[in-house]
C-alpha cells in the first residue's frame, strides 16, 4: 500500500514538472515553481527527487517509454502488412509523436546527444554528479535502444518478403531514418506553433516528402531500386 502511495505521489511530481519544464524549460524552472505546482512542500520533494536533472531524467524516461509503446501499436497494426510499409509506419509513428509531444521530444534529443557524447556512458567524466546518481538514467539505457532495435527488426523483415532491397544494412538505414526525424524535429522544436519556419515551407509537407523518401530509398520496387539492379547485372 506505502509503495502504491509513494509511486501515486511520484508520477503526480513528475506530472507537475511536466507542466513546469513545458511553460520555462529546464534551465529556468525551479525546484519550489515545481513543489508549488505538485502542491507539495519543497522539503516534501526533494525526499523524492533530490535534483532538477534527476526530474527531468524521469520525464525523459517516460517519454522513452511512451515512444517505446507508440512503436508497438504501430508494429501490430501493420503486423499483417509489409516490412516495408511496417516500417515507414514506425518513421510516421516518431514524427507524429514528436509533434504531439514537444517537451518528451525535446528530452530525447538531449539523451541521445548525451549518449553520443558519452560513448554510451562509457565515458563518466562528461556526466554530472546528479546523472550518475540517477535510478531514472540507469532505467534509460536499459530501454534505449529498444527503437532501433524493432526499426531494424521490420527492415529485415521487409527484406526477407521482398518489400526492401535485399543489400541494404537494417541499422544502417535504422540511423538514416532516425536523421530524417531529428532534423524534422529540430525544426519543429525551434519553430514552436510557426508551420512555415523556412522559405513558407509547410512543416507537414516536409515530412509527406521524408516519408516518401523513406520508402523509394528502402523499397526494391522502387525506380532507384531498378536502376541499381541494371548496374549490378550490367
Amino acid at each position: 500500500m506505502k509503495d502504491t502511495k509513494k509511486t501515486i505521489k511520484e508520477n503526480n511530481i513528475i506530472e507537475a514538472a511536466e507542466s513546469v519544464f513545458r511553460a520555462v524549460g529546464f534551465k529556468n524552472a525551479k525546484m519550489e515553481d515545481i513543489a508549488s505546482e505538485a502542491g507539495i512542500t519543497k522539503v516534501t520533494l526533494y525526499s523524492y527527487f533530490q535534483s532538477k536533472e534527476n526530474l527531468y531524467l524521469a520525464i525523459t524516461y517516460r517519454a522513452l517509454q511512451s515512444l517505446n509503446d507508440a512503436y508497438y501499436n504501430s508494429l501490430d497494426n501493420n503486423k499483417n502488412k509489409k516490412g516495408i510499409d511496417s516500417v515507414v509506419a514506425l518513421i510516421e509513428t516518431f514524427m507524429t509523436f514528436c509533434e504531439e509531444n514537444f517537451l518528451y521530444s525535446e528530452t530525447l534529443l538531449e539523451y541521445f546527444s548525451l549518449v553520443r557524447s558519452t560513448s554510451s556512458g562509457q565515458d563518466q567524466t562528461k556526466l554530472t554528479e546528479a546523472t550518475k546518481e540517477s535510478l531514472y538514467y540507469m532505467k534509460l539505457q536499459d530501454i534505449q535502444n529498444l527503437p532501433f532495435k524493432l526499426t531494424a527488426k521490420e527492415i529485415s523483415r521487409g527484406q526477407a518478403d521482398g518489400s526492401i532491397l535485399p543489400h541494404i544494412d537494417p541499422i544502417f538505414s535504422t540511423l538514416q531514418g532516425w536523421s530524417f526525424i531529428i532534423g524534422y524535429t529540430k525544426l519543429l522544436n525551434a519553430n514552436g506553433s510557426n508551420k512555415s519556419p523556412l522559405f513558407n515551407v509547410d512543416l507537414n509537407d516536409l515530412k509527406i516528402f521524408n516519408l516518401k523518401l523513406a520508402r523509394t530509398l528502402m523499397s526494391s520496387e522502387s525506380t532507384l531500386a531498378k536502376i541499381d539492379a541494371m548496374n549490378v547485372h550490367s
